[in-house]
């Protein structure tokens, strides 16, 4: 009988994706030993997977210090918090017709997978809060980030009376009671970022800048990259691939090449993804690749795991965590 999941994955995990597991986890807390950093990238839909159960305890034992994230992501933790008892569970969905698509969108469910969102309980319910704190940002003229949004709707009273699940499986409530830093590179490809478009183009929100910017997220992450990595080395650990890996891995050599600063490169590297190797495929590139590009160096711990982060990530993150 194995006392622990880490003795588990050491006695079993030896070979292939397996071994590469462990050898990310142990890279993983070699980083964190020698007093260094680390930034988590999500792509996908990992809050709608619940990453939130394991992810949140790793920001609550300082384990995770930024995230990079999609505008899914974000707003995803959100809807399960709020929302989880009313998802509906497609186990069959490799096997639904046109005619069952359609009919899960007539009543009022969003597939993702084998999940459906419902869209008024989650999507609309959300809509209704966030919009008055759109509102209020800019009749004061202030910006905030999107996620600094989210942290006033998870602090609302009548978002938290709508709570269905315990906060301790929110990342997004770790993050905040943490008040670790949230990048979210092209929010507007979200259900939030459509609904605040739709805002400024009906003219409830007349300053588009209310919201935080790609351009504005990207200068707010050069000043945190530099500033962390003045005496301690910021590691990457991506899930997937897109934008939510491309947009903070490029800042190095943004400040390198645009900006003449000195800094050190990412000091640790690992992506969980089944995206093939391809040309032109950035999600299917191989860490080597971003040498050339000045985002790694010849020194730096690279792992790839070839598989299912849904898998992978928590088993990961419950090695780092000593569980």
């Amino acid at each position: 009988m194995y006392q622990s999941i880490s003795q588990f994955i050491e006695d079993h995990y030896r070979h292939f994706n397996a071994a590469a597991l462990v050898d990310a986890a142990q890279g993983y807390k070699a980083h964190l030993a020698a007093g260094n950093k680390m930034m988590i990238t999500m792509a996908g839909a990992m809050s709608t997977a619940e990453l939130g159960r394991s992810l949140a305890e790793m920001i609550r034992e300082d384990k995770v210090h930024a995230i990079t994230c999609t505008g899914a992501n974000l707003e995803e933790d959100v809807f399960n918090l709020v929302a989880h008892n009313d998802y509906m569970r497609v186990p069959h969905w490799r096997n639904l017709t046109t005619q069952d698509e359609v009919n899960l969108l007539a009543g009022g469910f969003n597939r993702v997978t084998d999940t459906c969102i419902p869209e008024e309980k989650a999507m609309r319910r959300i809509e209704r809060i966030i919009t008055r704190y759109w509102k209020e940002a800019c009749e004061k003229g202030e910006t905030y980030a999107p996620h600094q949004f989210f942290w006033k709707v998870l602090d609302d009273p009548e978002t938290q009376k709508s709570f269905q699940i315990p906060v301790k499986n929110s990342w997004l409530w770790a993050a905040k009671e943490k008040n670790i830093p949230i990048f979210t590179p092209g929010w507007e490809d979200s259900t939030l970022g459509n609904m605040y478009a739709a805002a400024n183009v009906s003219g409830k929100i007349t300053n588009v800048h209310t919201v935080e910017s790609g351009i504005q997220t990207m200068m707010r992450l050069a000043e945190f990259y530099t500033e962390v990595t003045k005496d301690k080395s910021l590691g990457f650990f991506q899930i997937g691939g897109g934008i939510a890996g491309d947009f903070p891995i490029c800042v190095v050599p943004m400040l390198h090449q645009d900006l003449k600063r000195k800094c050190p490169l990412w000091g640790y590297f690992c992506q969980i993804s089944d995206s093939t190797t391809s040309y032109g495929s950035y999600s299917g590139a191989t860490p080597s690749e971003k040498i050339t590009w000045g985002k790694l160096g010849v020194d730096t711990p690279m792992h790839v795991i070839e598989s299912d982060a849904t898998i992978v990530a928590p088993l990961m993150f419950a090695y780092v965590l000593g569980w």
